[in-house]
């Protein structure tokens, strides 16, 4: 099998275990609630309260579930944050193939706890090691870049689009409909885990029988002294927005890099808020279940993949930053549209726009950032780019939630389509190297 389709699969499989969550999120917070017995919860729903009294509009004990969940999303990525660059850099040193391995074993794990987590401290605890262990899309990029000369290397990141796309297709769908009917005796979350934990022990299986090793020994990176020292820079984000560890690019393609990386942190920054708290605000404003959340994913999912397969690999190399442009500046009144959306005509209007714009941003963004360096840097361009993003979907939540737990949803998106603007107009002064 052709290397870049066993990515390809592994990368899906894993997005489909990933997204089985994403319907679950607002019932599994009211499942938490509903629980008197669970301490963890309790507690923390009661501090929540009292600072409520102090600061927020709302008294709508509802909402704590926006902010819980906001806190919890930034929660696991900022520990992405931390491990995403650190281990695209070990596979810089010792290989795609084991590292990989690593990163899926601890995802594994992560599933394994969702399957018995009846109280929350466990719940969170799984979502901690999920975090600490979801590197590998970096590492998938990084292989897709091992496999791919400059000239075809957005065919291959449209593979990387279109995978995330099907993740969402199937993903959230499988996990509305085990969570709702077969889960009648059951916790929410006990079917759709158990499909978490098969999917990804059949993807270990796969890539330990099928992934031969991209990183040739004599593309490596040589000194561990130097990946423990860039460890230490990966933990600092103004050395990643540097890109420090970076030594080949010139001033011009170092600047440019800079001004993608910033355009990529403000844009997921104000896009993860408003993309995680899409489904507390379907479920508040229209009481969406989890089957309607998923019915609404599926919208999304195949939507995107339509959009990347017949559009995003398509786009000729030294046109990817226009294209992320366009999409950026038809992101901005679909947001708009959802704040405002009394009716799900409307809101289906607004996610449409989304869609297009979600389908073709970070792609594009991916393969502008997949030109610059040498053969044994390119897996830490595009760690220090993941990091970045887990960065962005780390502080994103916590700050939208926060907004959306005191002023109201509509309020919330009107503020982060305005918002928009600051990362257009960073890619808008950006000249980028030819592709």
């Amino acid at each position: 099998m052709e290397q870049k389709y066993v990515a390809f699969i592994s990368l899906f499989l894993d997005l489909f275990a990933f997204t089985l969550i994403l319907p679950l999120f607002p019932k599994i917070f009211d499942f938490y609630a509903s629980k008197k017995d669970d301490l963890t919860y309790n507690l923390l729903e009661n501090s929540v309260d009292e600072y409520r009294k102090l600061i927020a509009h709302s008294t709508d004990r509802s909402l704590n579930s926006v902010l819980f969940g906001g806190l919890i999303g930034s929660l696991f990525s900022f520990l992405q944050f931390v491990s995403s660059t650190l281990i695209g850099a070990a596979s810089d040193l010792y290989g795609r193939k084991p590292i990989l391995l690593l990163a899926m074993t601890g995802t594994l794990i992560s599933y394994l706890l969702w399957s018995i987590s009846g109280f929350f401290i466990i719940f969170l605890l799984s979502r901690i090691i999920g975090g600490i262990s979801k590197a590998n899309v970096s590492i998938i990029i990084a292989i897709m870049t091992d496999l791919t000369k400059r000239e075809n290397r957005s065919q291959a990141m449209a593979l990387v689009g279109i995978a995330f796309s099907l993740g969402f297709i199937i993903g959230p769908s499988f996990g509305a409909i085990f969570s709702s009917k077969l889960s009648a005796t059951a916790s929410i979350y006990t079917y759709p885990s158990y499909l978490a934990i098969g999917l990804t022990t059949v993807n270990i299986i796969f890539v330990v029988l099928f992934y031969k090793e991209s990183l040739p020994v004599e593309n490596r990176s040589k000194s561990i002294k130097n990946i423990l020292f860039q460890s230490i820079q990966f933990i600092n984000p103004i050395s990643l927005f540097n890109f420090k560890p970076i030594k080949s690019l010139n001033k011009e393609s170092l600047n440019a890099l800079k001004k993608i990386a910033y355009s990529n942190f403000l844009y997921l920054f104000i896009y993860s808020g408003l993309e995680f708290t899409l489904t507390f605000l379907v479920h508040h404003r229209f009481n969406y279940n989890s089957v309607q959340q998923g019915k609404m994913f599926l919208f999304i999912g195949i939507l995107m993949t339509l959009i990347q397969g017949g559009y995003v690999r398509r786009i000729r190399p030294g046109k990817h930053l226009s294209a992320s442009i366009r999409a950026i500046v038809i992101l901005i009144p679909s947001f708009v549209l959802i704040a405002l959306a009394s009716n799900q005509i409307i809101l289906y209007v607004g996610l449409t726009l989304y869609t297009y714009a979600s389908a073709v941003v970070i792609p594009c963004f991916t393969t502008i950032s997949s030109i610059y360096g040498n053969d044994d840097e390119k897996g830490t361009i595009t760690g220090i780019f993941r990091a970045l993003g887990a960065l962005a979907r780390a502080l994103g939540p916590t700050f939208s939630s926060m907004i959306y737990w005191s002023f109201g949803a509509s309020f919330a998106y009107i503020v982060g389509s305005i918002a928009f603007i600051i990362p257009l107009s960073i890619l808008l002064s950006t000249k980028i190297k030819t592709e």
